[in-house]
């Protein structure tokens, strides 16, 4: 199917700088529908959830609204599985001051160096505070991959947590989460998969996944500041009691979202749902749009990102960090002789956009030796990156000498 990136891109007005936006890794740029959305609530009116009157009853559609769209971006079977949250840290914290207390000694909790650190320390902060034993798996530091067997030769029955990603955020590099959860499972242990770097990049089924709890960031795939915890099955929420007033509801995915809800984030994580789900031409509810859309949106990205990665390889003075495949389209890279911040600072001379550092993947780059004198310079395209922004950052970094 042809994918139109020109349409697509044009849906978007910080995009029109003439700039080469290739910092998707660390949030994208939101299109006209989303920014349309968000203002339309506050130029209408909204009130809190629970109430008679329109406006109330308003902020009550939004949100349920916003559960039926993060479902059908991941092929969730209910919305009830969905709870809602400013950002895949705070949840998670959210979820770990849940689940720590019931830890005892000699229970055990697997985190790996792969993870951003969101999904790292919390784990190990709250083992810490049970007696708990924190498992870390470790990377193949030669590719920036997480062997499958890292990660299950390290449960056992006492398992009660495995956090894994879905994929690096660094290295771009994306485990095995389906045989991970399977073995999880059979533990009896809960999988908590960080699919923030994952979800923009390749098309999700939180089913096939086998995840427990799959989370997302909105502000990765057009969408406003918001994150979202997807269950499976909504009965895993069920067995999960957070701390909160007296006066919460006691069930559902409500009784996770601590105050009023951010209701224009909402309409603009609605809006950025059903602008993926009309990013090519398909036909359908908005679930079986997605379906089409999101594997075109993926294969265009891929495309991409191995010009960059090729690009990249093909320069003696350039080593890049990362697998050959089983990659989300990102490259992270160094240049001989010359730091990642000068390499950066070069690239935005010419009008690229883009980062260097650890990007919170904490133990990643200490695994990879680089945490300590700047990290990586990494690149990342997306669903509106075009080919000449990624010749651009290539010639850049051919002349960084």
């Amino acid at each position: 199917m042809l994918y139109d990136v020109a349409r697509v891109r044009a849906q978007y007005p910080a995009l029109a700088d003439g700039r080469a936006w290739l910092d998707g890794a660390a949030g994208t740029q939101v299109p006209e529908p989303v920014i349309a959305a968000m203002a339309g609530v506050m130029r209408g009116g909204v009130a809190n959830q629970g109430g008679v009157f329109p406006a109330a009853r308003r902020a009550d559609a939004i949100v349920d609204e916003a559960r039926r769209a993060l479902a059908d971006l991941v092929n969730a079977p209910d919305p009830d599985g969905v709870v809602l949250g400013p950002s895949m840290s705070a949840l998670t914290y959210r979820f770990v001051g849940a689940l720590g207390p019931t830890w005892r000694p000699g229970d055990e909790v697997v985190v790996t160096e792969a993870d951003h650190d969101s999904n790292v320390r919390p784990w190990v902060q709250a083992a810490a505070r049970a007696g708990a034993t924190v498992r870390m798996a470790r990377l193949d530091a030669a590719t920036g991959s997480l062997p499958t067997e890292h990660v299950t030769g390290l449960l056992s029955d006492r398992t009660r947590v495995v956090a894994v990603t879905a994929a690096s955020n660094l290295t771009g590099a994306c485990p095995d989460i389906p045989a991970i959860a399977a073995a999880a499972r059979r533990v009896g242990a809960l999988s908590v998969v960080d699919g923030v770097h994952h979800c923009p990049h390749v098309p999700v089924d939180v089913t096939a996944l086998g995840a427990d709890l799959y989370l997302t960031s909105a502000h990765k795939w057009a969408g406003p500041h918001l994150g979202a915890v997807v269950a499976a099955d909504p009965a895993v929420l069920a067995g999960i009691d957070p701390q909160r007033p007296a006066p919460a509801p006691p069930t559902g995915p409500a009784r996770f979202e601590q105050g009023t809800n951010p209701f224009p984030a909402l309409a603009g994580v609605v809006a950025a749902v059903e602008h993926w789900a009309d990013l090519a031409e398909a036909g359908g509810d908005r679930r079986a749009r997605l379906a089409v859309t999101r594997v075109t949106a993926a294969d265009h990205g891929r495309a991409l990102g191995e010009r960059l990665w090729a690009g990249l390889g093909g320069m003696a003075h350039v080593r890049r960090y990362g697998p050959d495949a089983d990659r989300t389209p990102i490259a992270s890279f160094r240049v001989a002789g010359v730091g990642p911040a000068e390499v950066v600072a070069a690239l935005d001379r010419a009008g690229v956009n883009a980062w260097a550092g650890h990007a919170y993947a904490w133990e990643a780059a200490r695994a990879l030796g680089v945490r300590d004198d700047g990290g990586l310079v990494r690149l990342s395209v997306n669903h509106y990156s075009q080919r000449w922004e990624v010749d651009r950052a290539l010639e850049v970094v051919a002349a960084c000498r």
